[in-house]
């Protein structure tokens, strides 16, 4: 018997995300590690939770995660939206309640490429009157 899997894909800065939900106890694993061991601060587990939170569902969904790129707040915002999205799959009338909470949005905000005859994207060059 083939077990129900839900997949979803989050991106956040430089970061990819993804997700696979799978019925089961609740436990989530990023990278083939625990999400204790991955992600060292509780508030970016707590934002990981997020979309399980606001659709009453954690305890019900195995979450398995392979992520790429950026730091652990890029990752974190990744694959929070990824799980958003995995949800949606297993139920659509969850649309709503992630939808008001914005976490169905890809956050748009990337870095600003350097431009020429500039030290960063917008850092000059030190200014000297002679």
């Amino acid at each position: 018997m083939t077990q129900v899997q839900y997949y979803g894909t989050g991106r956040r800065k430089s970061s990819v995300a993804r997700v696979r939900l799978v019925p089961g106890d609740g436990t989530i694993t990023i990278n083939g590690r625990d999400v204790e061991n991955y992600i060292p601060f509780e508030v970016l587990r707590s934002v990981i939770k997020q979309p399980l939170t606001l659709t009453e569902t954690v305890g019900n969904y195995n979450v398995f995660v392979n992520v790429d790129g950026g730091g652990y707040t890029g990752q974190a915002g990744a694959i929070r939206h990824g799980v958003a999205r995995a949800l949606l799959q297993v139920d659509p009338e969850y649309r709503s309640t992630l939808k008001q909470a914005g976490l169905l949005t890809r956050d748009p905000r990337m870095k600003e490429r350097k431009k020429p005859g500039l030290k960063g994207a917008r850092r000059a060059p030190q200014f000297s009157k002679r």
